[in-house]
């Protein structure tokens, strides 16, 4: 069986995920791959995948230079160098280069940085740096993409005589034409071009007088298309030598594609790197257009979502300029079923729909919208049952496919099986659909099964209390407006509002006494108490949030201050310091000056050298103490950590052993 079905492909919107990919891919091979992308469970491979996806997103966000992924595929060229004999185009040879220049680009950019990029690193290890391949071409195709003259000493001759009769012809015809010009034989534009020959535009009335070959005539007829005669055998020669021209480039080119076909393993290894990273490069543009990340991959069955984002959502809301408000959703096998209630348009199937998407996403190698420091795992299946999906085909009810879909689900689910059940157990009678969809639930639950399940039905509500590892989530509503704040809350299910939102929308107080009054009482009082407690909650929220700002502002007001305090400390040793010094140049310098004025220059200074060479020898010896205690203190540090990683060594290989 898929790890997902297409349905849920559908119900997550992952197809347009996959065409946002596919427009940021350059090759046609890479975007069949963003086609056919499909979320797997294999953990070691997703771990991989997800790690070169974060490589080149590096790449791409970290000032890093690389070429632009630009190149032409050489599939269909590779397939033609595996016949002997066989020759490349023009065109062929020119991709080829090219990609030869891209590969050895990022092979000298991964050479330069060893330790960044390991992955990359040996995604590229079929291919190697060589010169080789670039330098038999530029011997024979020049800037331009045309096969140069010294490309053989045939050509060479070849094209020198096309030169010299390509300038007799035009001296010939120059002659020529300005001879009949001068007798009133052309017509206004003089000449033409036919069947790439040029030609004299005569007057048709003068045609006999021109003498040359007719090759054709003007629609009216009152022009005739004359080639002089005295160029008729040149243009033959022309013709032939053009012809001797392409047969030697044929020659040259079928003798290069020999040369390239020795490199057949290497160049096949082009067209795999550069479509790999191509796709790669879809994926980190695709995650810099989401603000994506790469959250951390555990093998435990759990989810931690920080500051994640609905991607379509996102990128809709961005468009608009309008603010997305981020969720966090938690889920771990003691808290595997989530079960989210309050009132419609309160952002329930959106929060849902977040935690599906982003699951198929990372379980595509694709990078998603949420804080770094988050945590995803990998599921088995991940099956969806949302919206309206009543099949006109099939003559099924929503009801009836809602059935079988469940069906479904109860044959395949497990412990590692992300169920996402929006508007779980309507499209039925309430009080009968409400009892089964609880069996439904207590079934799934009892398969260990992880669920994000949203609901008004109060029984599926009292059940995730009940359970010991389901909980209930609700949507936060403004408490005096019931405006929805779009923030999922955890611990507690959310009311319906279903009163307060009428009357809020003018309906009359006695038409609401009136439909509660047919209810149950305790129906009617739990759901005020649940509002009630969802009021609470939010005015808690809301004092908390201010509380942890304050926290905030305090906590930046100290390290402000700390950081000050360290700054004017630094700054007092330094004056210490400065002090210090200044005191032993000026101690100094007043010995010296004692020193000049005791020297005699009329002589009988001994005594007075003496003193000096005593001063000068006892500096000195504070100097070298002061020198070798320096070294001590470096030769004892290196010392010290010489014995530390001595001893880090020793645990490790006494970990290692047991």
């Amino acid at each position: 069986m898929q790890l997902v079905d297409d349905q849920s492909i559908q119900d997550l919107e992952f197809d347009a995920i996959k065409l946002i990919l596919h427009d940021y891919c350059h090759s046609e091979t890479a975007r069949l791959k963003a086609v056919d992308l499909h979320p797997h469970s294999n953990f070691k491979q997703l771990k991989k995948e997800l790690g070169l996806t974060k490589e080149f997103h590096r790449i791409k966000t970290e000032s890093f230079s690389v070429p632009r992924l630009e190149f032409n595929e050489l599939e269909s060229h590779l397939d033609l160098l595996k016949m002997p004999g066989s020759m490349l185009s023009i065109q062929a040879v020119i991709d080829v280069r090219s990609a030869s220049i891209l590969v050895n680009d990022y092979l000298k950019f991964l050479k330069d940085n060893p330790e960044e990029f390991p992955l990359i690193s040996a995604l590229l290890e079929r291919v190697y740096y060589t010169k080789e391949i670039v330098d038999s071409i530029d011997v024979i195709v020049d800037d331009k993409g045309e096969i140069k003259d010294s490309a053989s000493p045939e050509l060479e001759e070849i094209r020198q005589r096309i030169s010299t009769v390509r300038k007799q012809i035009s001296r010939n015809f120059n002659r020529i034409l300005k001879e009949y010009k001068g007798k009133g034989w052309l017509a206004e534009t003089n000449e033409a071009f036919l069947n790439d020959r040029r030609v004299l535009s005569v007057i048709s009335s003068y045609k006999r007088q021109v003498r040359g070959k007719i090759l054709g005539t003007s629609k009216t007829g009152g022009w005739t298309y004359i080639e002089p005669e005295v160029n008729t055998e040149l243009t033959f020669e022309f013709e032939q030598l053009q012809d001797d021209e392409g047969l030697e480039i044929c020659r040259i080119l079928t003798e290069l594609s020999a040369k390239l076909r020795k490199h057949l393993e290497l160049i096949s290894g082009y067209q795999f790197c550069l479509v790999a990273l191509d796709f790669l490069n879809a994926k980190a543009r695709v995650a810099i257009e989401l603000d994506a990340d790469l959250p951390g991959l555990t093998e435990e069955t759990t989810i931690e979502l920080i500051e994640a984002y609905h991607p379509l959502l996102l990128l809709t809301n961005k468009r608009l300029g309008i603010k997305t408000l981020p969720q966090r959703i938690e889920m771990d096998k003691f808290s595997r079923m989530l079960v989210i209630s309050g009132p419609n348009a309160g952002g329930k199937s959106i929060t849902l729909k977040t935690v599906g998407l982003l699951q198929l996403m990372f379980q595509s190698a694709l990078l998603v919208p949420v804080n770094p420091a988050s945590k995803m795992c990998v599921f088995q299946y991940i099956l969806t049952d949302i919206g309206d999906n009543q099949s006109i085909e099939n003559q099924l009810s929503t009801y009836s496919y809602r059935l079988q879909r469940m069906k479904h689900f109860l044959d395949v689910s497990n412990k590692k099986t992300l169920l996402l059940l929006d508007e779980f157990g309507t499209g039925s009678d309430p009080d009968l659909g409400g009892a089964l969809a609880e069996v439904f639930f207590e079934k799934l639950y009892a398969k260990k099964a992880f669920g994000v399940i949203t609901t008004h039905y109060a029984n599926i509500k009292n059940k995730a209390a009940l359970l010991q590892n389901a909980i209930n989530g609700c949507m936060l509503f403004d408490q005096e407006s019931l405006e929805p704040l779009f923030k999922l809350s955890i611990g507690q299910p959310g009311s319906s509002f279903t009163f307060e939102v009428a009357e809020i929308n003018g309906i009359d107080k006695e038409i609401l006494e009136l439909a509660k009054s047919k209810l149950d009482g305790r129906k009617v009082n739990f759901d005020s108490m649940i509002s009630e407690l969802q009021k609470e909650k939010g005015k808690v929220e809301r004092i908390n949030q201010e509380f942890i700002k304050a926290e905030q502002k305090a906590k930046a007001s100290e390290r402000e201050f700390d950081n000050k305090r360290k700054k004017y400390e630094n700054k007092v040793a330094t004056q210490h310091e400065m002090i210090e010094k200044n005191n032993q140049f000026l101690g100094k310098g007043k010995k010296l000056n004692q020193f000049i004025k005791q020297f005699n220059s009329g002589g009988g200074n001994r005594p007075l050298m003496d003193e000096i060479r005593k001063y000068l020898a006892v500096e000195k010896t504070k100097l070298d103490d002061a020198t070798k205690k320096t070294h001590l203190k470096e030769k004892t540090k290196a010392k010290k950590q010489k014995q530390n990683q001595l001893k880090n060594n020793i645990e490790s290989i006494t970990l290692g052993c047991t």
